[in-house]
């Protein structure tokens, strides 16, 4: 998804944001093309013409890619009418249901986790998949967490510290299922840096930036597998998911 606004940001269009040099659409697309992701569908609007300009050059085959590209890219025009609207749109243009669903400002994704999500979603019994972060967890790690929702521990798991609910964040990497809303959903949660940095204002890409660098006195960037805190693991994680 890459034709919202990005007003809070501040800095054009926000699939064009530049995180630590490369636009967050190309760093989201590297991620597919390093998963079992093989055909991606870029949604764009007609806020976002330059995002749009820069996917057709993409999959053209500009040349700027780490490596030869794997992944399948069609771009998708919706009509710019909010994020349910026009994610309607895209899944009206052909993805099969269950359609993997990912946010293009979530920097620190990387192949690995995205199969890990993949991993999770086909362990479940339901149909849609929605990945949570623990709004504590974000603001441990210094992102913003602007629409945290209080979730009772039986819709999203185990709760934190004992208590009986706690405030979740959506993580923007989701599976939707079919369009009529039909079909149950489960919920995963982790406190993985790489699905709890959405980069949304200035702050929060300074903060990406720092764990992309290695910085010392910032968080550190997990590898392999997501552990997840609910539902059982799915796959490995690395000691980065846990608290800094």
């Amino acid at each position: 998804m890459c034709g919202g606004r990005g007003t809070r940001l501040g800095d054009g269009e926000k699939p064009l944001a530049p995180v630590a040099g490369r636009p967050m659409v190309d760093r989201a697309l590297d991620a597919l093309a390093a998963s079992r992701v093989e055909t991606a569908y870029a949604a764009v609007s007609p806020h976002t013409p330059r995002t749009r300009e820069r996917l057709v050059e993409r999959r053209s085959g500009d040349g700027t890619e780490p490596e030869p590209e794997s992944l399948e890219l069609v771009v998708v025009d919706t009509p710019g009418d909010g994020y349910v609207a026009d994610l309607q749109a895209a899944l009206a243009e052909g993805p099969t249901a269950p359609t993997l669903t990912l946010a293009v400002d979530l920097p620190l994704l990387g192949g690995t986790a995205v199969d890990a999500v993949l991993d999770a979603h086909a362990a479940e019994a339901a149909e849609a998949l929605s990945v949570r972060v623990p709004a504590a967890r974000k603001r441990e790690l210094g992102a913003s967490a602007d629409a945290a929702t209080r979730y009772d521990e039986a819709e999203g798991g185990e709760a934190e510290g004992g208590n009986t609910a706690v405030d979740r964040v959506p993580a923007g990497v989701n599976f939707v299922g079919a369009l009529d809303g039909a079909g149950d959903e489960a919920v995963r949660a982790t406190r993985d840096a790489r699905l709890a940095v959405n980069v949304n204002r200035p702050e929060d890409r300074r903060l990406a930036e720092r764990i992309l660098a290695g910085d010392r006195d910032a968080p550190a960037l997990p590898s392999g597998g997501v552990d997840w805190l609910d539902a059982g693991n799915v796959g490995t994680g690395s000691p980065g998911g846990e608290p800094p």
